[in-house]
């Protein structure tokens, strides 16, 4: 690199992986969104997008025909010279690899709008037209694939313009759309489709090519440095920019013409031997990364959980050097900022001084550890907090001081959430290099204990940074051991995780329940009004028998699954859960929100995760089984009349689908991370369900119950149907009812909606009628028990579950 007559050279590439232009990638997301949108808007809503253009137009369309125009003749020649005035620009500049990027870009957008339905159609522009200008002019105007040509080929020379250039001809592309309306001109769809589809290809071009925000102004840094005081002899790049900035180290002399009052402060300020500093250059990209990052922490994050955000990246850059020079005024700083300076191209300089000594290791003694912790006292005894305590930014010299660097998320004036997040840090960091044990230790030993209680809260994956997690091996697990040696060393039973999200998991879970909850029961709700009109009809002794019997359903769920959990839990409390549960498996699909909600009752209780889950799957095989023998109990007392073909699919179908489950489990085989989970997870609750099956057979009174537990369920739901259609006035046996519900309901929930409604209700109708019930009867019954069995228990299980989840039940 030659820079006012000298050559400095440059080791390393200065080139930004193109994963990690964030910019560019946004524009192509951004101009695909767009690409989308359009294309919907068009296929759903385009004729009322016309009537409002329409109106539109007709309200600020007060041009005469004379004006209209002269206004379309004056915009049309300024549209058809753009293109030919940027390739001009390029040519006169020897931009080449542009003017290839440029070329490209107007050569795709033109080929994609000219493939039609009966092959390629090439484009029709005469540059000689008879009659009228405007005719000449429209054929450009209107065709989408001049428009999308002039969007793609701006696109692409959009970064290498000036920003006035750049800004009037965006503003002159666009200007198509109020043009028409002024002039009474409906806006073309596919116009409006060239737009975007040309900025997308732009976008994409722009991505490959590059922008001059790649191209990193070493030579403006270099007259900074010398302005500054320091004369650059040579660069090397030590980490090429990335997720962070660009750090590159320069080699400088003082400068002889310099004062000697510069001159003493060049000294003073460039410690090492070899006159070497540091730079960090933070470009385009890095300003567009830090925007999406501040605006998810701020969808997710707390307020108060990270420093303020910053305007601008300058800002952000000024805020580390000034909090650079407030630790260095403590002493505990190992490098001091020299420079801040705005490059050319957007670009951001910082300037420090090597850091002084080396990172914090495992080979370092616990005094050194100790060191570490006074230091970081001493910071917050200031009001200053660090916010990235990785071992690389814990420097210590040779005498055991520990000095810190970073100070990206570094604050003055700072309060306990960040002083708390600065503790669990460095808990994080020091126990991946001396273990659990010595880093709890030594940090009680010079901190207070509840401050590292309150800090220990923070030891969770959402509290901790990425990178800081990146940056430690297993820290998961490695947190986790964390949060169990401050329990036993400060003598408490159970550290609590601190909510830093705006919405707890549990939050999201209720409120994704919440919204199943009303998808499942709105197609319903049209319903009711018929439903009550037939009440003035409805036997309310039967109504009442059906709840009573609904009720006894939960009780006999509930002493099967406490007699499959070995009585291990409270019967009061798991009789509440099993009521808490309808409402988890009605807005879940297949029921598995009830199941993972036993699951964890029965953790809560005492059981491990293995023996909860096989206490789960023993009860449900049981009721399968149940079910089946039950089933073919009631279908041989109902003889040949019962007509099962109502319900049970024909052979072929039957056969299709064994044959793809048993192909579909063939093809699991083969993929190993499937193989490793059937051996390491389903493999051991599979043999916890074997041992407790032998169990049973051991222990008839245990098996007894459980069965007449699952039959309770069973029988007592087919009782609640029988007894909503008594209620109504109809007349059926009840071995009729139980082979509906039966067969009715297990086809049913075999459907994917959660609770299985709309496929209970359209079953157990049919299963009805099949067997003679009229529908006037038919359908308020089979509402009437979904009320008794379904909804009530629902609208009771919510407030349920919020209860056991207080009390730390589930």
């Amino acid at each position: 690199m030659r820079v006012d007559g000298r050559e400095i050279p440059v080791s390393g590439s200065l080139l930004q992986p193109r994963i990690r232009r964030t910019s560019d990638i946004l524009r192509v997301a951004l101009s695909a969104l767009a690409v989308a949108i359009v294309i919907t808007g068009s296929l759903i809503t385009r004729p009322q997008w016309e009537q409002l253009e329409r109106s539109v137009s007709g309200i600020v369309g007060f041009l005469t025909p004379e004006q209209s125009n002269l206004v379309y003749i004056v915009y049309g020649i300024a549209i058809l010279a753009l293109p030919f005035a940027i390739l001009v620009r390029l040519v006169l500049r020897r931009q080449w690899k542009l003017l290839a990027g440029f070329i490209s870009a107007g050569l795709i957008a033109l080929g994609l709008f000219s493939i039609t339905g009966t092959g390629f159609t090439a484009p029709r522009w005469h540059l000689s037209e008879p009659q009228q200008v405007n005719t000449f002019l429209s054929q450009f105007l209107d065709d989408p694939r001049w428009i999308a040509m002039l969007a793609a080929v701006l696109t692409v020379a959009s970064p290498w313009l000036p920003t006035r250039w750049r800004r009037w001809w965006w503003t002159l592309l666009l200007a198509f759309v109020p043009i028409h309306l002024f002039v009474s001109l409906v806006v073309p769809a596919r116009a409006a489709l060239g737009l975007v589809v040309g900025w997308l290809i732009g976008a994409v071009i722009v991505l490959v090519v590059g922008t001059p925000a790649l191209e990193v102004p070493l030579d403006a840094a270099v007259r900074v440095l010398a302005r500054r005081g320091f004369r650059v002899t040579a660069f090397k790049v030590l980490r090429p920019a990335a997720r962070g900035p660009l750090v590159l180290s320069a080699s400088t002399v003082p400068q002889p013409e310099l004062s000697a009052a510069a001159a003493s402060a060049a000294d003073s300020e460039t410690p090492s031997p070899d006159n070497e500093l540091i730079l960090e250059l933070y470009g385009a990209n890095q300003r567009s990364r830090g925007m999406l990052q501040q605006l998810k922490r701020w969808l997710t994050i707390r307020s108060g959980e990270y420093p303020a955000s910053f305007a601008s990246m300058r800002r952000a850059v000024e805020h580390r050097a000034l909090m650079g020079f407030a630790i260095a005024d403590l002493g505990l700083a190992s490098n001091k900022p020299l420079t801040v300076a705005a490059l050319d191209r957007s670009w951001m300089m910082y300037a420090h001084t090597v850091p002084q000594g080396r990172p914090l290791a495992a080979s370092d003694s616990e005094k050194t550890l100790t060191s570490a912790w006074r230091a970081l006292n001493s910071m917050h005894q200031a009001q200053i907090s660090h916010g990235d305590l990785r071992t690389d930014e814990i420097r210590v010299l040779d005498d055991d001081t520990v000095l810190f660097e970073g100070f990206v998320q570094s604050e003055f004036g700072a309060y306990k959430v960040r002083f708390d997040s600065d503790v669990a840090q460095l808990l994080l960091s020091s126990s991946a290099l001396f273990g659990p044990e010595p880093a709890v230790r030594t940090a009680l030993e010079v901190l207070d204990k509840q401050a590292v209680l309150d800090a220990s809260t923070r030891l969770t994956k959402t509290a901790m940074p990425a990178h800081l997690r990146k940056a430690v091996p297993e820290a998961g697990a490695l947190m986790k051991d964390l949060r169990a040696e401050v329990a036993e060393q400060t003598g408490q039973d159970k550290i609590a995780a601190a909510q830093v999200t705006r919405f707890s998991r549990n939050q999201i879970v209720q409120l994704v329940l919440l919204i199943g909850l009303v998808y499942v029961a709105y197609p319903y709700i049209s319903q009711v009004p018929t439903f009550f009109t037939e009440l003035h009809n409805l036997h309310w002794g039967w109504a009442a028998l059906g709840l009573t019997v609904s009720a006894l359903t939960y009780v006999g769920a509930a002493m099967a699954l406490w007699a499959c959990a070995s009585e291990a839990v409270k019967f009061r409390n798991l009789l509440l859960m099993q009521i808490a549960n309808t409402f988890a498996a009605t807005t879940t699909p297949a029921g598995v929100g009830g199941l993972a909600l036993s699951v964890r009752f029965l953790q809560k209780g005492g059981l491990g995760a293995v023996r909860a889950t096989a206490a789960v799957a023993l009860q449900q095989t049981v009721q399968v089984v149940t079910h089946l023998v039950l089933l073919l109990i009631f279908g041989a007392a109902a003889g040949v009349s019962t007509n099962l073909s109502h319900f049970v699919p024909s052979a072929t179908v039957l056969y299709f689908v064994a044959g793809a489950l048993l192909g579909l489990l063939g093809a699991t085989m083969f993929i190993p991370k499937i193989r490793r989970w059937l051996l390491n997870e389903v493999r051991p609750q599979l043999a916890e369900v074997v041992a407790q099956l032998k169990d049973l057979g051991r222990r008839p009174g245990r098996l007894g119950m459980i069965i007449a537990g699952c039959a309770t369920t069973t029988l007592g739901s087919a009782l609640a149907l029988w007894a909503s259609i008594e209620a109504f006035g109809g007349s059926t046996t009840f071995v009729t009812v139980t082979i509906v519900t039966m067969v009715g309901g297990t086809l049913a929930s075999a459907a994917p909606t959660p609770g299985g409604v709309g496929a209970v209700e359209a079953a157990l109708i049919g299963g009805l009628a099949a067997f003679g019930v009229e529908a006037g009867i038919a359908v308020p019954a089979v509402l009437l028990y979904r009320v008794l069995t379904c909804w009530l228990p629902v609208f009771c299980g919510w407030p349920i579950m919020r209860w056991l989840t207080r009390k730390d039940m589930i």
